[in-house]
């Protein structure tokens, strides 16, 4: 605005220049020729239009500033409205995305709550009749419990069911479970299983060789097992006894050291006289685990164990198949924990059992005596149940 009253002020200066230049002219003794009259009025019109020219010019200037200056204020004003408006928007979706979540958190959650109730009551409808069975008289005195249980039928016989649920050390019954194990991750190949014997003379006779699986499953050799889950290794070992919910899953002493009947790492464990504890009633659901229509093993894992496991003496009564594994343990010497458990191919389905000897005073507590009653149990029951 300054600068138009500047060039407006010049304008009219130079004006009234021109105006006193005529004048002086007219009254003066000669007169200007005519050329110098006309070049006069020519630079005053062109004065004058250059003059109108810069007004215009700084007039156009102004409107485009004007004009500028109103297209940057609209645009600051439109982008400050954009922002108001996204941070008003930002809020709302967020209040929508956080409800989203928590809505699908809820579903999730009933869906969680509805199976859990859904598999509560198939394994209440799934859980077998048990039945308090009066053995006593096959135990002879002998301190223990007995449990078989009949899939088909779903039904259970405990013989002292305090006993049956208290979990004990499973000795060389464990032998089941790691065989399982290696056959089934591969590490053990029972046509190339030969072990090469150290040297050390060991208390049982059949341990001083070099053997291989079947024969060192068949004589409990502690040492061969020893080493085939040292292969075996801690992970899957432990991978193993989570997936048959095998007792209470405890390998904490590895190396054995707890054992307080012996101190050869050779002869030592989790699973002998240690952390490793397991009930009979455990047992014999473990052995539904792994040989049952549900089985987590392979059918080829399966026949190497029942080709293994399979008893054959004292069985000439029983109408079908025996197939188990002893196991026993001492402390200071004594024997604590002997054992028998397996599985019976039967007429009626298989009959999934297991027997346990504890100490007992003037009584020999062993392996093979646990296995001679399980085979009377096992017969006394096919026939009163068929």
């Amino acid at each position: 605005m300054k600068r138009k009253i500047g060039y407006t002020a010049a304008v009219c200066l130079l004006l009234l220049a021109a105006q006193l230049c005529g004048c002086v002219g007219s009254g003066s003794k000669g007169a200007m020729p005519e050329g110098t009259s006309e070049e006069g009025e020519e630079q005053q019109e062109l004065s004058a239009d250059e003059a109108t020219g810069q007004q215009e010019s700084f007039a156009d200037g102004e409107t485009e500033q004007q004009e500028s200056f109103a297209d940057e204020a609209t645009g600051q004003r439109e982008s400050f409205a954009d922002k108001a408006t996204g941070q008003q928007e930002s809020p709302a979706n967020e209040d929508t995305r956080q409800q989203k979540i928590s809505s699908d958190e809820d579903t999730r959650q009933q869906e969680f709550l509805k199976e859990q109730k859904a598999n509560a009551q198939n394994e209440r409808a799934s859980e077998p009749n048990i039945i308090d069975v009066d053995w006593s008289e096959q135990f002879d005195g002998f301190q223990g419990a007995a449990v078989i249980y009949h899939a088909g039928k779903g039904q259970l016989a405990i013989y002292n069911q305090e006993l049956a649920a208290t979990r004990r050390s499973p000795c060389s019954t464990f032998k089941i479970v790691s065989s399982a194990t290696a056959l089934e991750q591969g590490i053990l190949d029972p046509a190339q299983s030969v072990r090469t014997w150290s040297g050390e003379v060991f208390w049982k006779e059949s341990w001083n060789q070099d053997i291989d699986f079947r024969n060192a499953f068949r004589e409990s050799c502690v040492w061969y097992f020893r080493q085939l889950i040292d292969d075996i290794g801690q992970e899957r070992m432990r991978r193993a006894l989570e997936q048959l919910s095998y007792g209470n899953l405890d390998m904490s002493d590895w190396e054995g050291q707890l054992n307080t009947n012996n101190a050869n790492r050779a002869l030592t464990g989790f699973w002998i006289e240690s952390s490793l504890l397991i009930s009979p009633k455990e047992q014999t659901e473990v052995m539904e685990r792994i040989f049952g229509a549900d089985s987590v093993y392979s059918d080829s894992t399966k026949a190497e164990l029942k080709r293994v496991m399979r008893l054959k003496e004292g069985t000439e009564a029983f109408d079908g198949t025996i197939y188990g594994k002893t196991g026993m343990g001492m402390a200071h010497g004594i024997v604590v924990d002997a054992w028998y458990t397996g599985f019976a191919d039967h007429k009626d389905g298989n009959l999934y059992f297991c027997v346990y000897l504890g100490q007992t005073d003037d009584k020999e507590v062993t392996s093979t005596a646990a296995r001679e009653l399980a085979v009377k149990l096992l017969l006394d029951y096919t026939d009163t149940v068929s």
